[in-house]
């Protein structure tokens, strides 16, 4: 029983800090997107305001984040066929992701309360190990991100409906390479402190 236990805590941890890696760089992508327009001047390319920008960056998010709503529509940017496709299967993953998390933190907030220490603490040997796991892709990803990010997109999604046309889908102009590396940073940094908080945890 108390195995079974301990390998329920192992996949929950592991879930736990891989759901709050990525809400906490979905959160982190608004203001992380504004410094990169701002620097990078991608709103001049498609002739738009940093704020008209944001806006519908606001209305993509409302669409990936919202189990409820269904139809893609941004004010200045069009939506091929593919992208919409393409949109929808990162809706499912994103909103998979969310419920993944709030799961996980209804089961710590309950066990918090109630004091039950064995759903607070990983072992500190799996939390090592969640811990150095990254770096084995590490290298890989700073070194040649482009290619780590196709091959990132090809163990995530079946089809390549991933590969956006500047003309038919302007938005890919304001989500720059320096903008997904960012977020895969902060997720990566996310991840990071939380199985270190575990590893150091008394």
């Amino acid at each position: 029983m108390k195995k079974n236990l301990n390998l329920f805590q192992i996949l929950y941890y592991f879930l736990f800090g891989i759901s709050s890696s990525i809400v906490g760089a979905i959160i982190a992508s608004w203001p992380l997107l504004f410094i990169f327009v701002l620097l990078q001047k991608t709103n001049e390319l498609v002739h738009l305001s940093i704020f008209k920008v944001m806006h519908n960056y606001n209305q993509l998010m409302f669409y990936l984040l919202n189990p409820f709503k269904t139809v893609l529509k941004m004010d200045d940017f069009s939506t091929s066929k593919n992208a919409a496709e393409h949109f929808a299967d990162c809706k499912n993953l994103f909103v998979f992701t969310f419920i993944i998390f709030i799961f996980c933190l209804i089961i710590y907030v309950i066990a918090k309360k109630t004091k039950n220490r064995t759903w607070l603490k990983l072992d500190k040997t799996w939390a090592l190990l969640f811990l150095i796991l990254p770096v084995v892709i590490l290298p890989f990803a700073i070194t040649n991100f482009d290619s780590f990010f196709v091959v990132f997109h090809h163990l995530l999604f079946s089809n390549t409906n991933w590969l956006f046309d500047p003309n038919l889908d302007p938005i890919i102009n304001i989500l720059t390479e320096g903008f997904f590396a960012s977020c895969f940073a902060v997720a990566g940094i996310i991840y990071e402190l939380f199985f270190a908080a575990k590893l150091i945890q008394k």
